[in-house]
């Protein structure tokens, strides 16, 4: 059974993990036998999200299980970006992953822990001009809802997010299963 680990920090941004959360768990619920297991991953058991959202993860950064896709979720990332143990761990999960994505500001926490180098990137419209500045050898892209660079997915802000999702069910499973994630959730999939 493949594992798909979510990993999030204080102030990330509820929707960047909890849709994409939704998008795998209710692909695995349409399968006869279920093709992955999801799970939340952070430095400390309890989360506080953004607006105040308290979440509670599966895992720590000590004892989550190798993941085949590491999915980071973007918020507001400036305290993370200088957590070594969480870009250690990004590292360490990004280096042995078959996919290493990521929703909005995620694509930061990617790139500091050199996961991300010279792909083809995105991330939410309002950090592409920080995103640039900060990692000028990352070809980031402009008015795109996710990229796919090699084993490497970005998004967009939230919704993209769910977009970027359904289009990873599809690479590890099927497009049918994607569509029926995509009806069963009641979305119009932006493919």
């Amino acid at each position: 059974m493949l594992q798909i680990g979510i990993v999030i920090y204080d102030d990330a941004e509820v929707l960047d993990f909890a849709s994409p959360f939704e998008v795998f768990s209710t692909a695995a619920r349409l399968c006869d036998s279920a093709p992955w297991q999801v799970s939340l991953i952070s430095e400390n058991r309890e989360v506080m999200a953004r607006g105040g959202f308290p979440v509670k993860s599966h895992f720590t950064l000590v004892d989550f299980p190798p993941v085949d896709v590491l999915l980071v979720s973007g918020g507001v990332h400036t305290s993370a970006m200088a957590n070594t143990a969480l870009l250690n761990a990004l590292r360490e999960a990004g280096d042995s992953a078959s996919w290493v994505t990521s929703v909005c500001t995620g694509a930061f926490l990617l790139a500091e822990a050199g996961l991300l180098t010279d792909q083809r990137v995105t991330t939410h419209w309002e950090d592409i001009a920080d995103l640039r500045q900060r990692f000028p050898a990352l070809d980031v892209q402009e008015n795109i809802r996710w990229v796919e660079d090699g084993n490497r997915l970005t998004s967009a802000g939230i919704s993209a997010g769910i977009d970027m999702s359904l289009h990873l069910v599809e690479k590890l499973h099927s497009r049918k299963l994607a569509q029926d994630t995509a009806r069963q959730m009641d979305y119009a999939w932006q493919q």
